[in-house]
């Protein structure tokens, strides 16, 4: 039983459980085999160690950090069986995801201070990011909070009615115009409409094209100003939704962002139908933006806020 069973809910934590079995299965198979007829933790076994946390998709920078503070561990203690190694493997990750989430939340929360709170989703096709405002906009209204979404992906006609079907699915309005209108201006009157509706929380999709990073960054920064006509410190959040199940796809995919724009916080997708939740830890760690949510089941009740020592904990459990 988790240590930390009294703030996160016995549903939530079997979903989360369920959702990393895949990543769980596949480190732990790999490690048992790194450590196979070894006793003591010695340079094979960091060497075998740096390979299985690579494959994982924790990435190399990050894989490197964590053997480093191993390294540290064997200097400092002289002796550390390999049965210890899972122990110090949960405490250096653990350590490494403080760094950069705060907190532990395990609600969706917004700023009591921001009102409407402005939420900008960014992201490329196909990451889940239409179904992660769909799925934030339950969450937030079953807060009740009044949530108004913008369909200022105006670049696909799919994008557009995906975001409608969520809208009418979870019961909240939204703002949008036709394929091909200025993804500004969609902003623009989203912001209008909601500041009129007294709404809390406004979640505006937008397109997700890497081809051109300059058209993107443009067009991000003529949202974020447009914006401001409105409210004049939105966004509060800009949150860059990845694949989890691409791996080291979504590490590339993050850097192009946060080049392209300032990302506040991420939400990794798709992780219960893969074994490559090792890209939570890395992605955290390697842009030093904190993860807000993960997604780990197709369910609306399956996007959950990210709390480090439940990952950690069901991770290594």
């Amino acid at each position: 039983m988790s240590f930390f069973k009294n703030i996160f809910s016995k549903e939530k934590k079997e979903t989360l459980d369920k959702g990393l079995e895949k990543s769980k299965e596949s480190f732990f198979g790999k490690l048992s085999k790194a450590v196979a007829g070894k006793s003591k933790v010695d340079d094979d076994v960091l060497d075998n160690l740096e390979e299985v946390l690579v494959a994982s998709d924790v990435g190399v920078a990050t894989t490197l950090k964590v053997i480093d503070r191993i390294e540290e561990r064997v200097a400092r203690d002289k002796y550390l069986g390999t049965e210890e190694l899972n122990v110090i493997l949960r405490e250096e990750i653990a350590g490494l995801l403080s760094e950069t989430n705060v907190g532990n939340d395990t609600d969706f929360s917004i700023p009591e201070n921001k009102k409407p709170y402005v939420l900008m989703v960014v992201g490329v096709n196909g990451v889940g990011k239409t179904t992660t405002i769909g799925k934030l906009a339950s969450q937030f209204k079953k807060k009740g909070l009044k949530v108004v979404l913008g369909a200022a992906d105006t670049f696909r006609a799919a994008a557009i009615d995906q975001l409608q079907i969520w809208a009418d699915r979870v019961e909240v309005p939204i703002v949008r115009q036709e394929m091909g209108s200025d993804p500004a201006s969609v902003a623009f009157d989203t912001l209008k409409s909601a500041v009129a509706q007294n709404a809390d929380v406004v979640i505006i999709d937008t397109a997700g094209r890497l081809h051109n990073k300059v058209n993107l960054m443009n067009e991000l920064t003529k949202i974020k100003r447009v914006m401001q006509k409105v409210v004049s410190d939105a966004p509060h959040d800009v949150l860059l939704v990845l694949d989890g199940s691409t791996g080291q796809n979504a590490f590339e995919q993050a850097k192009q962002f946060t080049k392209a724009t300032e990302v506040t916080s991420l939400a990794v997708t798709k992780l219960d139908g893969t074994a490559k939740g090792g890209v939570v830890i890395g992605i955290s760690d390697q842009f030093q933006i904190p993860v807000k949510y993960i997604g780990v089941g197709e369910g609306i009740n399956d996007l959950q806020v990210f709390n480090k020592h439940e990952f950690v904990d069901s991770f290594f459990k």
